[in-house]
């Protein structure tokens, strides 16, 4: 009995110092309550200049509109932003060609420079905000603007004209549509696509093949359908093209709500690290592809991941003229040299593979051209980079093999 009597009594003890803790906390709480509070402004009052009366530091006052006001001293801040002139609706300030030809800058036009960015001195830039087009509407949604865009957001019709054999675009009335077609798939970038996955065996005739292609670089991609179809299948294509007598090409692209960006493969590399894409793409690009001892295929193989895939569909790759053929022989040997193969080869479209390792290119003799780049270059670094005519192996610590 005397124990029960014990066990009850340390429980009641325990219970009371439980809450005789729990009352001298909230009398802690409230004395430092309120003395911070002592210090702050009541809810009609404003904080002066000088002391911050929570962090205790200095801090300036100032109202935005006092900023704004304060000329004298702000002479750089803005009241407003002037509108440019509706003749720079489309300015492209690092891609203006008019600017090209007033500073007469010394490019060479056959390797594309003047289609790569020149950005103007400050003293030529336009401090303005650009203008819509008049008439400018709210753009369609997805995924309804891929297949249809208003005119008056883009108001050019040329393309229509001509290639209206190539199914690219259709003017009807206010609005601009895209029945999917290109120049090399007149009959819809949709079967093309499924034709390219077929070729390479992939399941289903799906390109994305379980999510193994999932980034995609389009060069010279007009309109940009190829990758608007293959939006559907989770990939994303990145469409290239440069601002060319096609001029308004990526604007229908964006317009359409495709990822799409203004570029050319000139003098200097692209905007992206290496082995960024699984599948480069080229329909009839017209780009010269042994140039400069195959410079323009070598970025190519930087950006390609191993075993990536190189889909080409040009008269090289089919026509039996001389000409072509002729071409076709010496890419194909360029190609063998780099240590691509040629995956499969039906119809009008070749594919090739680029390797998975660098056994290949140890094999080599060691005066095979192209030669490997130097390993103090850095395969990442895009900007203003130049090409160079070198492969870019594998890091050893990634690919041992």
């Amino acid at each position: 009995m005397k124990m029960k009597n014990e066990v009850t009594y340390s429980r009641r003890l325990l219970k009371y110092l439980m809450v005789g803790l729990l009352v001298l906390l909230g009398l802690v709480c409230l004395y430092y309550g309120t003395l911070l509070s002592s210090g702050l402004p009541s809810a009609d009052e404003s904080f002066d200049d000088g002391v911050d009366p929570v962090t205790g530091r200095y801090v300036l006052k100032k109202d935005f509109d006092e900023l704004f006001d304060d000329e004298e001293h702000n002479p750089e801040v803005l009241k407003s932003i002037p509108v440019c002139d509706l003749r720079y609706s489309e300015l492209i300030p690092c891609l203006d060609r008019n600017l090209i030809y007033q500073t007469k800058l010394k490019l060479n036009l056959s390797l594309m420079e003047h289609y790569e960015r020149h950005c103007p001195h400050q003293d030529r830039r336009y401090n303005c905000l650009i203008p819509p087009p008049i008439g400018y509407k709210i753009p369609i949604r997805w995924p309804a603007s891929r297949d249809q865009v208003w005119k008056a957001n883009i108001p050019h019709t040329h393309l229509a004209k001509e290639k209206s054999d190539q199914n690219w675009m259709i003017v009807d009335g206010d609005k601009i549509k895209f029945p999917g077609g290109g120049t090399h798939f007149h009959d819809g970038a949709d079967k093309y696509i499924m034709a390219i996955a077929g070729m390479l065996k992939f399941p289903g005739e799906r390109l994305s093949n379980g999510g193994h292609i999932r980034n995609v670089l389009d060069v010279g991609c007009g309109v940009a359908s190829f990758g608007a179809y293959l939006l559907p299948l989770n990939i994303i294509a990145m469409s290239l093209a440069p601002n060319d007598v096609h001029e308004n090409q990526i604007q229908f692209a964006l317009e359409r709500g495709i990822p799409a960006t203004l570029g050319v493969l000139g003098t200097k590399r692209l905007q992206y690290p290496s082995r960024s894409f699984e599948l480069v793409h080229c329909s009839r690009c017209r780009i010269d592809w042994l140039q400069r001892d195959g410079i323009l295929l070598l970025e190519l193989d930087r950006l390609l991941r191993p075993g990536g895939y190189f889909v080409y569909s040009s008269p090289e790759a089919y026509s039996h003229d001389a000409e072509n053929r002729k071409i076709w022989s010496s890419m194909y040997d360029l190609l063998r040299r780099m240590c691509w193969r040629v995956v499969v080869r039906r119809d009008q479209t070749v594919i090739w593979a680029k390797p998975l390792s660098n056994s290949c290119y140890m094999k080599r003799t060691p005066e095979t051209l192209p030669l490997l780049c130097s390993s103090h270059d850095d395969p990442d670094a895009t900007w203003n980079v130049i090409m160079k005519a070198c492969i870019t192996p594998y890091s050893a610590s990634m690919y041992p093999f």
